[in-house]
């Protein structure tokens, strides 16, 4: 079946087949970690980078970490809708970020090719940031939300029918596009307001299938070989769909992850391939990654 943001999987076991029936709610198949990674490494990083005149972010360590990750890991890019399992064609995440003056958020998502390089994603990230600190902008959702609440009584029935329509049918990419709740990944960063790490729930409307909370730094004890040693961490809290992947799969994911964070240099090349999932076979012109 074709879908505006992807293709239905059908190169899976029966058991990937069976488990979205099993388990037909991404809360109820939601598994959580907390993944330390060494803030001392990614500071000084972010000083080398100072240094050669690059404001490189934590968020954009963190994102293009994760890119580099789906781009050899498809699986991490597929959704569940309707207890059908769907690779995305295309790569995109959604974050949050505080406008001046108000004291509301708002959600930014980006699309990414998944060649893209360290600083082609924090080039992204500071460019949309920028726009956010614009008086008065609003961005494809703060205007699809505008739209909605102009009608209060409707507002129930028009998110009812947005919900029947992208279960057993397809969203218009339009709406898609605007909607922070179908991206290939969620970030928030509660370190940016002095707030531990949680687990976040993945939203049952949409598409998300991998939420990534940031939280402020802490000093952990931390067993080097014989050696212990106290190192300043930053926790990420990840949850994930277990629907999407087996335990073995998102285990290998984790511990490559760590890798790039452990030594972001890597991040500044582009891979030297990208591993297609073998669903996608058409692809959309305007969002689709190269």
């Amino acid at each position: 079946m074709y879908r505006a943001d992807g293709y239905r999987v059908r190169t899976n076991d029966a058991m990937y087949e069976l488990v979205p029936y099993i388990m037909p709610y991404r809360y109820d198949a939601s598994n959580t970690i907390t993944v330390d990674i060494d803030l001392d490494l990614i500071q000084d990083y972010i000083r080398k980078c100072r240094k050669k005149g690059i404001q490189m972010s934590h968020m954009s360590i963190i994102i293009a970490g994760a890119l580099r990750l789906v781009s050899q890991n498809p699986n991490l890019n597929r959704f569940i809708m309707n207890r059908k399992i769907y690779s995305r064609n295309h790569f995109c995440v959604s974050f949050v970020t505080l406008q001046p003056g108000k004291t509301s958020d708002t959600v930014t998502k980006l699309y990414f090719n998944l060649d893209d390089d360290i600083f082609t994603v924090n080039q992204k990230v500071q460019e949309a940031i920028e726009r956010t600190q614009v008086p008065n902008s609003q961005n494809a959702l703060d205007k699809l939300m505008a739209s909605l609440v102009r009608i209060p009584f409707l507002v129930g029935t028009a998110v009812g029918i947005l919900k029947f329509i992208d279960k057993y049918f397809t969203l218009p990419f339009s709406i898609i596009n605007a909607s922070p709740f179908h991206t290939s990944l969620f970030v928030t960063n509660l370190a940016s307001i002095r707030t531990d790490t949680i687990h976040h729930h993945l939203y049952e409307f949409g598409t998300t299938g991998i939420f990534i909370s940031m939280g402020q730094p802490k000093k952990k004890v931390i067993l080097n070989g014989e050696n212990v040693e106290e190192h300043k961490v930053m926790e990420l809290g990840i949850v994930t769909d277990e629907r999407i992947a087996n335990g073995h799969y998102y285990g290998r994911c984790f511990r490559e992850l760590n890798k790039y964070y452990k030594n972001p240099e890597l991040l500044e090349t582009r891979p030297e391939s990208v591993v297609r999932d073998p669903d996608i076979r058409v692809k959309n012109p305007k969002f689709i990654v190269k």
